[in-house]
């Protein structure tokens, strides 16, 4: 069996003990656990940021999380976890972590391809405690 999908598949079912004993650091632990799937993922991959033959590994990791963990993690789930690391892998992510930003406000904020953009929105949902709908609404305002 392959090493990176067996990481993946244990890091996930970590999350489930996690989210079931403790519900006081679900969303620290998702985001965590989230992040080092990602980061499973880039690795299983070649660790480059194209994937050289991700579509497939990524779709294969998919099917089998779903007959093993009985969960449908879907192709897109895992693409935006691998993103999810890729674009955070090289910043102080840990305050998403711990304060009040959830993956959904992460998936708001992965389409934008600067960094310097992605903490300013960040920076905002955590003073104005953004809803992830205000968050998309303010982003979408400056695209106009």
């Amino acid at each position: 069996m392959d090493k990176h999908y067996n990481n993946i598949k244990e890091l996930f079912i970590n999350n489930e003990i996690n989210r079931k004993v403790k519900n006081y650091s679900i969303n620290r632990n998702d985001l965590m656990t989230y992040y080092n799937v990602g980061k499973e993922i880039f690795d299983a991959q070649g660790g480059e940021s194209r994937a050289k033959y991700g579509d497939n590994l990524i779709k294969e990791y998919s099917k089998k999380l779903l007959i093993d963990l009985n969960k449908n993690y879907s192709t897109t789930t895992l693409k935006r976890l691998r993103q999810f690391f890729i674009t955070f892998s090289n910043q102080n992510w840990s305050p998403l972590a711990t304060k009040s930003l959830s993956w959904s406000h992460i998936v708001e904020l992965l389409p934008l391809k600067d960094i310097i953009v992605i903490n300013y929105y960040i920076s905002i949902s955590l003073s104005e405690n953004l809803s992830r709908n205000d968050l998309r609404r303010r982003i979408k305002k400056q695209r106009i």
